[in-house]
């Protein structure tokens, strides 16, 4: 009997390293609790055209032991789950995966960090708006969240003011957003929202 034919090594290029990765798309989701990212973040992975994986900082944080933290160090906990966040999401796309991220960028810090860490270009960064009364309907009907959470974080998510597209979900379907959001990726202008927030943090030393 002849021996099995082995498989097909994979292509290499001359000096002995594999070719780069494509690049990873990032569908950036921001905004306050409750305001249905992560709803618009399922959808999408239905109908976008290439596979593509929904991180949620949420599921971060539930990855956490759970164990009691002492008040005072609190915020440096929550500040470096955050930090890993970002770099688990740059490291996704950096592999040549399309990653939807959805993020609460209630505190300036966050924003920055991004910047810094995902290429400008690469990221569509779409502003989820939900009219006040109807966040606070839905946190009350979820119970999983502090009261009053989606009220604190309401005037602060949206600060920067600058999006490559908006979409509102208090009367408008998960799944009529994420088709939005679709059809928009082809013909999308440059410069990126991101872009335009990075050149803008560099003009004033942020």
């Amino acid at each position: 009997m002849s021996a099995e034919r082995p498989a097909a090594a994979p292509p290499f290029l001359p000096d002995g390293e594999a070719p780069p990765p494509r690049r990873g798309r990032i569908i950036f989701l921001n905004g306050t609790s409750s305001s249905g990212k992560s709803s618009i973040a399922r959808e999408l992975l239905e109908i976008l055209d290439e596979p593509a994986f929904h991180l949620p900082v949420d599921a971060f944080h539930a990855m956490r032991a759970r164990r009691e933290i002492a008040p005072e160090a609190l915020g440096t906990v929550l500040r470096r789950t955050w930090m890993g966040f970002h770099r688990a999401v740059a490291g996704m796309a950096a592999g040549g995966n399309d990653v939807v991220v959805d993020h609460v960028l209630s505190e300036e810090w966050r924003l920055r960090d991004c910047l810094a860490l995902f290429p400008a270009e690469d990221v569509v960064l779409v502003g989820v708006h939900c009219a006040l009364e109807e966040l606070e309907r839905r946190e009350e009907a979820r119970g999983d969240r502090p009261p009053g959470l989606a009220a604190r974080q309401f005037t602060r998510v949206h600060a920067h003011d600058v999006y490559d597209l908006t979409c509102d979900t208090t009367a408008t379907p998960a799944a009529e957003c994420a088709r939005l959001i679709k059809e928009f990726l082809p013909g999308r202008p440059m410069p990126t929202a991101f872009q335009r927030l990075a050149a803008g943090a560099d003009a004033t030393g942020g």
